[in-house]
């Protein structure tokens, strides 16, 4: 395997030096092609979804599949905009000159995709590949292997592995393909192998967008409407059983108010999840990966009670797929729960006295992807954003931000490092290429040597600066 991984690798770059950079007609060929491959095989997407991570085919349709052809669609109707010359402006030391800036394709990509949103977070890069001219080899997750299989189908059914190529296995494929010469990685998953990959990546000098984690805080200010902010919180919460990596995933709200929230979180979570019988509703709440993942979340919760935290409230229906949602109280700041990416329906409650106090427990924690504020003063949610980074930002709502395609999608720091979606996406796998072309009555001259006799130029020059 390791020996035909390197073939392909090799075999994409050259067929791009004989080929050369796709026009943009031929792009939008290749978005259309895979459209068409996926809506040929979609509901074998949705089933795939259901059978790795217990899926609707309503949430997998808005979270996964129906995203993906938006972002298709996205890229279509915008990609001749996006590659045409931007002009620039010139200054005082290439007076006459024409500027501009135009966008390349990096060259041959690689795509590792994780396993919570194992379709969408697959697909996305390979748009917005594409859609910058590149050629791709892409690493689904091996734990979503139904979907990584029909991820297979769908791209070989269009794309020859001289353009698109996609490799199934387990880590040692991964392992394999960061050996290679890339010249550009986009990877999603944890922080902690973020950095081996940035590691593996740096050998090589390839550039990386790397899309990762962390404990996104939700801070409630205590002028909101509790009860709307806690049926935000359980959706995001519950959305994929919390294996998101922009889950809310711990709160921070007056003490006053953690009694009020908890009884309508409980209250909105019984009613998004539970039937009437007080038995979890498996059609509107998916399942944990693999036990594995079940059993670290059981640790996580068992580790911060023994440390002195207390369930305040947890759901019925835990099984060998299906953790139930927590609420923990009194969480001691150094037990797991309070150090780790939850990924699952795990709520940790954080009380505050003043905003201050709520800024700086942020600040004092590594930079998160998203930022969650609940407030209707303009005052204090402006203070809070000038004060607190994160990757992104969502003012009262949870995780919306990522459906805009307008805005950039990415980390800072611990968090990841580049953007994706939209135009965002093409710029991470496009390489911005400055170009000066000189004009026949270009001023360069004037400034070659011998410098001797250059003084009285100096000081006109200084006058101008």
């Amino acid at each position: 395997m390791q020996q035909q991984l390197k073939t392909i690798f090799e075999g994409q770059k050259a067929q791009r030096q004989q080929t050369g950079v796709p026009s943009v007609q031929e792009r939008i060929a290749y978005l259309k092609k895979l459209k068409y491959s996926i809506q040929q095989r979609e509901s074998a997407v949705f089933n795939a979804l259901a059978l790795d991570l217990r899926k609707s085919e309503f949430e997998a349709a808005v979270t996964e599949v129906y995203f993906i052809y938006s972002e298709i669609d996205f890229a279509i109707r915008h990609l001749r905009h996006w590659t045409r010359p931007k002009r620039t402006k010139s200054t005082l030391s290439n007076l006459f000159t024409k500027n501009r800036i135009t966008y390349q394709p990096k060259g041959t990509c690689l795509v590792i995709a994780p396993w919570n949103y194992p379709f969408q977070l697959t697909m996305g890069p390979l748009i917005s590949a594409l859609a910058a001219g590149n050629t791709v080899m892409i690493k689904p997750s091996e734990y979503s292997i139904h979907t990584s299989n029909i991820i297979f189908e769908i791209l070989s059914a269009v794309f020859d592995p001289s353009l698109v190529y996609c490799a199934l296995g387990d880590q040692e494929i991964s392992t394999t393909l960061l050996a290679l010469p890339f010249d550009h990685i986009f990877f999603t998953g944890s922080t902690q192998v973020g950095q081996i990959v940035m590691q593996a990546a740096a050998k090589h000098l390839s550039s990386v967008t790397l899309e990762l984690g962390g404990k996104s805080p939700v801070l409630i200010d205590r002028d909101t409407d509790l009860q709307k902010v806690a049926e935000k919180v359980a959706w995001g919460k519950l959305l994929n059983a919390g294996q998101t990596c922009i889950a809310p995933d711990y709160l921070l709200i007056q003490q006053s108010q953690e009694e009020q929230f908890i009884q309508f979180f409980q209250a909105a979570v019984t009613r998004f999840i539970y039937k009437p019988s007080g038995a979890i509703d498996t059609d509107s709440y998916p399942k944990i990966i693999t036990p594995k993942h079940l059993s670290r979340l059981q640790q996580l919760t068992d580790d911060a009670c023994t440390r002195g935290a207390c369930i305040a409230w947890k759901g019925t229906g835990d099984s060998k797929d299906t953790f139930a949602p927590t609420v923990l109280q009194n969480v001691p700041l150094d037990s797991r729960v309070m150090q780790e990416e939850i990924f699952g329906p795990i709520l940790p409650i954080i009380t505050y006295n003043t905003l201050e106090e709520a800024i700086k427990f942020v600040q004092d924690r590594p930079k998160p992807l998203a930022l969650y504020i609940f407030s209707n003063s303009t005052k204090t949610t402006d203070h809070v954003l000038k004060n607190v980074s994160s990757g992104g930002a969502c003012v009262n709502d949870v995780i919306l931000h990522v459906s805009n395609l307008h805005l950039p999608f990415g980390g800072v720091n611990h968090s990841g490092t580049g953007s994706s979606h939209g135009y965002f996406g093409f710029k991470a796998f496009s390489h911005e290429r400055s170009i000066m072309y000189q004009s026949k009555f270009g001023l360069s001259q004037l400034i070659y040597p011998p410098y001797t006799d250059k003084g009285r130029l100096l000081k006109w020059l200084k006058r101008l600066m």
